[in-house]
């Protein structure tokens, strides 16, 4: 199938040598197009510089979980931890990243494809996998976040780092899964949109996972140099997967 590709990427949170790899891979493709869907700050220790490198590469940047708390003068989740992210970036960041848009909708092929952050209510709410039927209807509806245009037939979304694609009553769920804090297997993953992007008629659609290895330890070194709170769960989660709160001595 040939057709304008748009790759997608999610869940960046920091990490700044997975980015790097991630779109090493996007450029070696030929890949022109990126499209953010959140999360590039927090979590890791390199947020200030992934936000600059999304903003000056991804043609659109959505607003995650991360980008709409962190910012804000006080963070809902009152952990003194989460300042050390917060003051991580650079203050003229903290407005730009609170006013990024929450979802965007493209036509490919003729299917309305609609992307966001986490879920069509909340970008707050997650929606995992083993989602139940009126979650997954709930996806596709219109919303105040989403606005009330045409209802989409191809949902890709991020938040939970677990790549998976769903198809139910001819509607496409995806997630692209995370770029810098992959759960699913610790190896960043993103997708890759193909078709006639803007076409309204129906033509051939491809959906494509992309997995990209990357230097682990570089980032973690980092993180060591930068005296990065909860450390030793992050490196954890980015060694093996495993989510910090199934980790020995989570509190």
């Amino acid at each position: 199938m040939t057709g304008e590709r748009i790759a997608l990427i999610s869940d960046v949170h920091g990490n700044l040598t997975a980015l790097r790899a991630v779109l090493d891979d996007i450029t070696a493709r030929g890949i022109t197009r990126i499209v953010n869907l959140g999360d590039f700050v927090g979590k890791g220790p390199r947020g200030q510089q992934v936000a600059d490198l999304c903003r000056e590469v991804c043609e659109v940047n959505l607003r995650g979980n991360w980008e709409d708390f962190l910012p804000a003068e006080r963070p809902q989740y009152r952990d003194p931890t989460l300042w050390w992210w917060r003051e991580e970036l650079r203050p003229d960041q903290w407005p730009w990243l609170r006013a990024l848009p929450l979802s965007h909708d493209l036509l490919v092929g003729g299917r309305r494809v609609r992307l966001l952050h986490a879920s069509a209510g909340d970008v707050h709410t997650k929606v995992h996998a083993d989602l139940s039927p009126l979650e997954f209807d709930g996806m596709f509806a219109n919303t105040p976040l989403t606005g009330f245009g045409p209802a989409p037939s191809v949902v890709g979304y991020g938040d939970i780092h677990d790549a998976y694609l769903s198809v139910h009553d001819g509607r496409t769920l995806f997630n692209v899964g995370s770029v810098g804090n992959a759960l699913d297997e610790p190896i960043p993953s993103y997708a890759v949109l193909e078709g006639d992007i803007g076409g309204d008629g129906p033509s051939p659609f491809g959906l494509q996972f992309v997995r990209v290895p990357y230097d682990v330890e570089a980032e973690v070194r980092v993180a060591e140099a930068v005296g990065m709170p909860g450390l030793s769960f992050w490196a954890t989660e980015l060694r093996t997967g495993v989510y910090r709160s199934r980790q020995p001595g989570w509190r």
